[in-house]
């Protein structure tokens, strides 16, 4: 695929996670320099909050999943990994169980990470767990990403993405972290291995070499 093509699916897949809580908070403004009740300040104050809290996770987020990396180190830390997860995809009825054996890992895998969460945490429609284990080897790092829920749904392009089976002309804004997660784990020679995907949840395991 072209790398102008793709940078420009990444921006579509940014503004249109962005444009929700960015226009919330520039209704509350308009809302705020209108309106005297001090119930529907307060009410508005709240919503402004909440939408700067999304806001400022989805940006902290994508800037380690999508994010070029040219101000990180080799490594990326894994609890900083931990709090924009937490912070993103564990809002709501999501809850987020985070195990791991490292404080800190190479930043292409932490990307492979973050990306394959966002898959499987999206895919948790109507909330459930969403469980991420890091485990290290001699040689390779494990990754494995569970969600389990009431249900559980993830369309047939991802899926396909996932296996690196998807037709570039057929790549969509949502489809991007699959697709980037599948791209960094060819770059590493490591696999990402997708099973069969039921209606209550997934469980995929990213082996992916650290030398």
């Amino acid at each position: 695929m072209d790398q102008l093509e793709l940078a420009a699916l990444v921006c579509s897949r940014l503004c249109h996670d962005l444009v929700s809580p960015v226009g919330a908070i520039s209704n509350g403004i308009e809302i705020l320099a209108e309106e005297n009740d001090p119930d529907m300040r307060a009410q508005t104050l709240a919503m402004l909050e909440d939408s700067a809290e999304i806001a400022t996770a989805k940006l902290q987020f994508f800037r380690l999943a999508f994010g070029a990396g040219g101000g990180f180190g080799a490594t990326l830390d894994l609890r900083e990994a931990e709090r924009t997860v937490r912070a993103f995809l564990g809002r709501g009825r999501t809850a987020i169980e985070w195990t791991s054996d490292l404080a800190e890992a190479p930043k292409d895998i932490v990307k492979t990470l973050l990306n394959l969460a966002l898959v499987v945490g999206e895919g948790l429609v109507r909330g459930g767990t969403l469980a991420i284990t890091i485990q290290k080897s001699a040689a390779e790092i494990s990754l494995v990403i569970k969600a389990d829920g009431k249900r559980f749904i993830v369309s047939d392009k991802m899926q396909s993405a996932l296996a690196g089976e998807l037709n570039p002309s057929d790549l969509e804004p949502k489809i991007i972290p699959a697709y980037i997660a599948y791209s960094i784990s060819q770059t590493l020679s490591g696999k990402i291995d997708v099973p069969r995907i039921n209606d209550t949840g997934i469980t995929i395991t990213a082996s992916l070499p650290t030398i």
